[in-house]
């Protein structure tokens, strides 16, 4: 079987970041793609382990030259998955992560229509309100905007093939892993399991 691109995106406090940390120790053979960024680096970052850190002169340096795969802002900075080094990763034989939001997983399906996508939702907005208060890095006014911002990215989730809700880590590490080793039926985007979750993540009554 060929290297498959896996494309997981997320509303920011839904817990993307720690699920596939822990899907790497689960699957240390996947490789990440490492996307460039505007933003500062928070204290546990390093270059090139999380993001590659520029400013954004190089930023649009970058995109003018068409080194982006996808670029997108979000929040106030830029994000972006240069071409080359997700194509080495392919090159070398590794399954990959890309881990972006819904903006650029929308732009990698539309130039590799053969990747797979996932969309990881919380379990509720109530959890997504105090996931977002317990990282205690945020003004009560920009946790606002988050939320807000947070329900129109949980609005795409219908774009992508598979979503995992977020409601127990482990069982989410589970079906991300399941996911990766071809076990995905089940975790399909349009399951009608998911209306509940969905109508209260985007405000309107459920079925």
């Amino acid at each position: 079987m060929p290297p498959r691109l896996f494309v997981i995106a997320a509303p920011s406090g839904a817990g993307k970041t720690s699920l596939v940390k822990a899907l790497l120790q689960r699957l240390p053979e996947l490789a990440v793609s490492t996307s460039h960024t505007t933003r500062p680096a928070r204290p546990n970052e390093h270059e090139g382990r999380e993001y590659y850190f520029v400013d954004n002169a190089e930023f649009d340096r970058l995109v003018a030259g068409g080194a982006f795969l996808e670029h997108a802002r979000v929040f106030d900075n830029q994000y972006g998955t240069t071409r080359r080094q997700l194509e080495e990763k392919l090159a070398a034989g590794h399954d990959v992560i890309l881990e972006i939001d819904w903006q650029g997983a929308r732009q990698v399906r539309a130039a590799l229509p053969d990747c797979r996508s996932i969309f990881i939702l919380p379990p509720s907005r109530e959890a997504l309100r105090t996931r977002l208060m317990g990282r205690q890095t945020d003004s009560p006014a920009v946790i606002e905007r988050r939320l807000a911002d947070a329900v129109t990215d949980m609005s795409h989730y219908r774009e992508f093939n598979y979503v995992v809700v977020n409601d127990d880590f482990e069982r989410a590490v589970d079906q991300l892993v399941e996911i990766i080793r071809g076990r995905a039926d089940r975790y399909a985007a349009d399951r009608t399991e998911l209306a509940p979750t969905v109508a209260n993540l985007l405000g309107f009554p459920a079925p």
